[in-house]
């Protein structure tokens, strides 16, 4: 993230930069216009002036000249020395200030519990953040490239810099404590290594990979992976989707479509709703009335889902349920259960 007091030192460089390049043309004007010197004379005579080197003068110098002179020289230390002064506090602030920043960033990060990670910000390690920011789901990014991580820390993003390959970039985004691993990484062979090491690691981990190869499908589950998804295989079906039908996919599509203030579905578990000590059932919630949200779908305990559940459903601890809503009716939905 680019600190404030960074972008102060900044300005203050391009204002030396600029009284420094003043002081030159006004220089070579004088030299010009007080001692008649031709262009080439005149810049000469002010570089080893501002520069203090000592060479000897072109021409010798007339008394008016003379104080020119002086006063070049007066002014030179004093903007000089200042541009010095600043420049080098900037390199130094520069690397203090990114220490901090990484000690800032891995304290956040050792404080989080339960959280995701994501191994590379590509094109789909992106599109994760950011449905994952969308629905305010704490995650850590693990990123090789520093140029990428320079680039989006100011997205508050938390990142770690290293190898996903490597353990030791593993454990300091927090994989003992972590509920999920998304492994984006552009490579099937990296992925398969994210994924034995990650399970080895954390045995009750959720992981999710990506496969470029059909063939690394069942590599990729056997290395322990929850779930692989197949980035080409889904863009095709979904484009034959828009042919097959167009309509119903581009309603769905507009229903995934995730940003600031405009979740249409939400995953809520039961507990979070009432206290299941208490069975109840969906009509005993009566969500629709409270929220205007609607429930279409519900997973019990044992993991079985039903697309458009009865009224009577009961809810049974462990169970979720899927409601669908407006942006609004959705943020009413977690104000009202306070779910985060």
């Amino acid at each position: 993230m680019d600190n404030p007091l960074l972008r102060l030192y900044r300005s203050k460089i391009y204002t030396a930069i600029m009284m420094l390049v003043f002081l030159l043309c006004v220089g070579v004007l004088g030299y010009r216009l007080i001692s008649g010197y031709e262009w080439l004379d005149a810049i000469y005579m002010t570089v080893i002036t501002v520069t203090t080197v000592g060479f000897a003068e072109v021409i010798p110098l007339d008394p008016t000249s003379k104080i020119f002179t002086i006063c070049l020289i007066l002014t030179s230390v004093v903007i000089v020395g200042y541009a010095i002064s600043i420049i080098t506090d900037y390199i130094l602030s520069r690397n203090n200030f990114e220490d901090i920043n990484q000690r800032k960033m891995q304290k956040k990060i050792d404080a989080m519990t339960n959280h995701i990670i994501i191994c590379g910000y590509g094109r789909n390690g992106k599109q994760a953040a950011k449905k994952l920011f969308a629905y305010q789901k704490p995650f850590v990014v693990i990123e090789r490239d520093k140029a990428i991580i320079d680039k989006y820390q100011e997205e508050d993003i938390s990142f770690v810099f290293g190898n996903a390959n490597e353990d030791e970039s593993l454990f300091t985004a927090g994989i003992e404590k972590a509920s999920t691993l998304i492994c984006a990484l552009p490579n099937d062979a990296d992925n398969l290594f994210v994924v034995l090491s990650a399970r080895q690691i954390n045995p009750s981990l959720t992981i999710i990979s990506r496969a470029s190869e059909e063939t690394s499908y069942n590599k990729l589950k056997l290395a322990g992976a929850n779930n692989v998804i197949l980035p080409d295989r889904i863009g095709g079906d979904h484009m034959a989707s828009l042919v097959v039908i167009p309509d119903l996919v581009e309603f769905i599509d507009n229903l995934g479509i995730v940003g600031e203030r405009n979740i249409n579905i939400e995953e809520v578990k039961v507990e979070q709703l009432y206290n299941a000590t208490h069975e109840k059932t969906i009509r005993d919630l009566d969500l629709r009335k409270k929220t205007g949200c609607t429930v279409i779908g519900f997973k019990d305990d044992k993991g079985e889902y039903i697309v458009n559940p009865e009224a009577d459903t009961k809810l049974v601890p462990g169970s979720k349920i899927i409601v669908l809503g407006r942006p609004e009716q959705i943020q009413k939905l977690n104000s009202e259960y306070n779910i985060a």
